[in-house]
């Protein structure tokens, strides 16, 4: 019935009367034509009213509710002189405006009040005494007397003005004066240093992260006590120009190694970045693989160790994590918690982690490869248990691991998106209760669920999230490899695998470095020396000091 009424409808209606919003067409009805933008670079004029109305165009402060545009009157030896101040509420301390900038501009007091010489310096010579004054200068008046803050600055340009606004500054406009007085008066909220929570150590520090750009700076200057660290600041955006901060040890990391940072940083010609993620995929050398060739980290005292080292970190100004660069596959695989035990028990858990690595990638496709080719290399006993066990599922053994591997990787992926509370019962009922159903409804083989729920937990033993995603990718590969061509299949795979991470680099560093191409002097390698016997910086790094310590570090030996 409602068909026929709407075809009626339609039929003794004339559909030009209706309003119809098409997004995309060229329409002087419903899109007419945007004003012309306003132009850029553009410098502070002498006149306030035209910086006032400027302002309001640019920030669009009748629509912006919490952009404060607070026009008064300034005091100066008698004068008065039309000023306005530009800030965005919630983003400064208007207590520190109030009693810091409008009540020694605005109110009458002895400063700005005082009619006398500006006397600059006094000297006697000769038992005469010899006075220095200084003309006045409105600008330089409120400078030095009126302006009682401890961050000011002069800027004309008004994209810096923008900027600088948009950060959490506040502007001072002054009649006749052709600039505008950035004064620094942020103060917004923010979250509390707490504990890492995706780097958990025992031994080590407990401080990680924030999302504020100079708490983070803070950071690192509390724990690496060193007047040669630098931290540049650069913009990256052209929509949302957010700040990126460039740390490094002047006497120590090299010199092209910092420039070549700073140059991809500076040549991003992107609109907007949101996280270290997507700044880590714009300036990594080689862009077809899906290795990590920067390491992220949220720990304050992996970083230092790695400026230390002769190492470049960039930090993002609202994530909290940070950016090292160089990196090599040796420090995907290498954990905070190393340095801070024995050796002995650092490198037995680097042994660990290589198994692990090679058990995540290999196992499934070695199973696959052994079941259709190659039941020789089983013991007798075993290949008749995995043939008896097998004897009822009705797939081909590539299908039932893809089976299991898909479930398992939709259950991980699960468990991470759901509440917190739930991401237990998720993991439970999908390893136990799914798992068992399948074995018993004859889906899959027992034994198969053993090689998945290795896979899995070896899985999680991957220090770097990022590299652990790229195993979870090609232990694929190699799953199709051994269905395909056996152990010849995977072995051909794990060639080209290890071709391609020879000739990857990281911002000049070779991938495998110290192995491939092999490094000798002053190179430790993947596994930990003792501590006194640490006494070169990785030369891969070529740092500009190469000794960390002493030969004979342990003085009081001797």
């Amino acid at each position: 019935m409602n068909f026929f009424r709407k075809l009626i409808y339609d039929l003794t209606n004339d559909k030009n009367d209706e309003y119809q919003f098409i997004l995309g067409e060229n329409n002087s009805k419903t899109n007419p034509e945007l004003p012309n933008e306003l132009q850029k670079n553009q410098k502070v004029y002498d006149s306030l009213d035209v910086n006032l109305e400027y302002v309001h165009s640019r920030f669009n402060s009748l629509i912006n509710s919490d952009v404060v545009i607070r026009e008064f009157l300034i005091n100066v030896k008698g004068k008065q002189f039309k000023a306005f101040i530009l800030y965005i509420d919630g983003m400064v301390n208007t207590d520190s405006i109030n009693n810091f900038v409008l009540k020694p501009l605005m109110l009458k007091n002895y400063s700005n009040q005082f009619d006398g010489p500006q006397v600059v310096s006094e000297a006697v010579a000769s038992n005469i005494l010899v006075r220095r004054i200084k003309k006045f200068n409105i600008v330089d008046y409120i400078l030095d007397n009126l302006l009682p803050q401890n961050d000011v600055e002069k800027v004309n340009d008004f994209d810096k003005i923008a900027q600088d606004v948009v950060s959490g500054n506040c502007m001072l406009f002054i009649d006749t004066v052709n600039f505008a007085f950035d004064i620094d008066a942020k103060k917004f909220d923010k979250r509390s240093i707490a504990e890492p929570k995706n780097e958990p150590v025992i031994m080590g520090s407990q401080e990680a992260f924030v999302e504020n750009l100079r708490t983070n700076t803070s950071m690192l200057r509390r724990n690496l006590c060193n007047e040669n660290l630098i931290i540049e600041s650069l913009s990256v955006g052209k929509s949302d120009k957010n700040q990126v901060a460039v740390c490094y040890i002047k006497d120590i990391a090299n010199s092209d190694l910092v420039a070549e940072v700073k140059y991809r940083l500076n040549n991003l010609d992107v609109d907007y970045l949101i996280s270290v993620g997507e700044l880590s995929q714009l300036i990594k050398d080689d862009m077809d693989t899906s290795l990590p060739e920067t390491l992220s980290t949220e720990r304050v005292d992996n970083s230092v160790s790695y400026l230390l080292q002769g190492r470049v970190v960039v930090i993002y100004n609202g994530c909290p994590y940070v950016l090292i660069m160089p990196a090599t596959i040796l420090d995907f695989l290498s954990s905070p918690e190393d340095v801070n035990v024995n050796h002995v028990f650092a490198n037995l858990f680097k042994v660990i982690r290589i198994i692990s690595f090679c058990i995540t990638l290999l196992l499934p496709g070695m199973y696959v490869a052994i079941v259709t080719y190659h039941e020789e290399v089983i013991p007798t006993e075993l290949l008749f248990s995995i043939v008896a066990s097998r004897s009822n599922v009705p797939f081909m053994v590539i299908v039932e691991i893809l089976l299991m591997e898909v479930s398992f990787e939709v259950i991980r992926e699960a468990g991470l998106r759901v509440p917190t509370p739930l991401g237990s019962t998720v993991g439970i009922v999908g390893a136990l209760v799914l798992g068992q159903a399948a074995v018993e409804a004859d889906i899959v083989s027992p034994i198969l669920i053993i090689i998945i729920a290795i896979t899995g937990i070896t899985s999680f033993s991957i220090p770097d999230y990022n590299l652990g995603f790229h195993l979870r990718i090609h232990r694929f590969v190699f799953i199709l490899l051994g269905f395909l061509g056996g152990f010849l299949g995977i072995v051909a795979g794990l060639f080209m695998y290890l071709l391609n991470m020879c000739s990857l680099r990281s911002f000049g560093v070779p991938y495998m470095a110290p192995y491939a191409p092999l490094i000798l002097k002053n190179n430790s390698g993947y596994f930990v020396k003792p501590t006194w016997k640490r006494e070169f910086r990785n030369s891969a790094l070529d740092p500009k000091k190469k000794r960390v310590q002493g030969k004979t570090s342990m003085k009081w030996r001797t």
